[in-house]
């Protein structure tokens, strides 16, 4: 249990004024552990599509994809047609990059044969680690990984499942965001002891 009582509210990220959005994901998704199907789907899309941008900038739109891929539905989202993705290309609430488009339904298709084949998609995520996060004790951003042997193992799995813009980078960014893994710095108010 994360104890608060000797901390100051130092964040990892999320501090700045104007960024109070980032500060509710700082304080209530990252790094928390999550056993939700529809919310590791939703995770491992916006992850995807935050390859070559800014987090923050996917966070501003997550409720723009939310209106365009059914509320993360994996069942809807794989049922897309071919004219529903490409009239996506126009809207301006998510990220129109068209392969990116592509993945969602794609990814949401080996989401649910992955699902089928493991009870759910939760069973099949942690057991890469154990089934119990990896809490580790950084003191800067600088010593944190980009990519761990977990990452890169399920990294590999993923893709021979059939998804897309789950490379080795996104999937350790997806890890920290489901909790998979505790990077909260140490001086954070949300860093494990």
């Amino acid at each position: 249990m994360t104890d608060t009582r000797n901390k100051a509210k130092n964040r990892c990220f999320g501090g700045e004024p104007g960024k109070e959005f980032y500060a509710h994901y700082h304080d209530h998704e990252w790094g928390v552990p999550s056993h939700d199907d529809r919310h590791l789907f939703e995770m491992l899309i916006l992850e995807g599509a935050q390859a070559g941008l800014s987090w923050e900038t996917v966070l501003k739109k997550r409720e723009g994809y939310r209106q365009a891929f059914h509320h993360f539905d994996p069942v809807k989202v794989a049922a897309m047609n071919d004219d529903e993705l490409t009239a996506l290309r126009n809207n301006p609430t998510i990220i129109r990059n068209r392969l990116k488009i592509e993945s969602t339904r794609k990814n949401a298709r080996a989401f649910l044969k992955i699902q089928e084949e493991f009870g759910s998609f939760d069973a099949y995520l942690w057991a890469f680690v154990d089934g119990k996060p990896i809490i580790n004790h950084w003191t800067t951003f600088r010593e944190i990984p980009s990519t761990t042997l977990a990452s890169a193992a399920l990294s590999k799995d993923l893709k021979k499942r059939g998804m897309t813009f789950v490379g080795e980078t996104i999937i350790y960014a997806y890890m920290q965001a489901i909790g998979m893994v505790n990077d909260h710095l140490r001086d954070c108010w949300l860093q494990e002891d």
